[in-house]
């Protein structure tokens, strides 16, 4: 039985709704048709996911760090931040996408890496889910895992720090 197009896009965006919210991604847009058929442009977003992107803006914007120097109290704080920002460390792992991270292949065995772990080039570190696909997040070089910034199952968006290899 053929649905009518209104049925179809329905089922459609309710499909795209599902993936938004079982891959626990922000925003979501498509587009399907052609000239010829019809097109359909759909774009989701979490109603909570609004305000999110204003973070991820200020915290990548370098006036986020001037804010804390203008204090006097926190002038310890300013000296401490780069050494913590991960994203200027050396050997610093990121998120090639928006997904659920895993640090193991399976709940109950034994995590991929662990702080401490000397790795090879190649060797898996940990797994980026998106859409349902296991993405396997390899070393880009040998060396000692020294920090893991994310939790198993935690979500991640692109270029998101996840770990470092020295």
């Amino acid at each position: 039985m053929t649905l009518p197009d209104n049925d179809t896009d329905i089922a459609f965006v309710q499909a795209l709704a599902a993936v938004l919210r079982d891959n626990d991604l922000a925003e979501l847009e498509v587009e399907r048709g052609s000239k010829s058929e019809g097109r359909l442009s759909v774009r989701l977003l979490r109603p909570s996911a609004a305000p999110a992107p204003a973070p991820t803006f200020q915290h990548a914007a370098p006036p986020a760090a001037p804010a804390p120097q203008a204090s006097p109290v926190p002038a310890a704080e300013p000296a401490a931040a780069p050494p913590d920002d991960p994203a200027s460390l050396p050997g610093v792992v990121t998120s090639p996408m928006v997904g659920t991270v895993y640090l193991q292949a399976e709940p109950g065995s034994p995590p991929f890496v662990k702080i401490g772990d000397e790795v090879s080039e190649g060797q898996t570190l940990l797994i980026v889910e998106a859409m349902k696909t296991m993405n396997h997040i390899h070393a880009a070089k040998a060396g000692k895992v020294t920090r893991i910034f994310v939790e198993d199952g935690a979500p991640v968006e692109f270029g998101a720090p996840l770990m470092v290899v020295e």
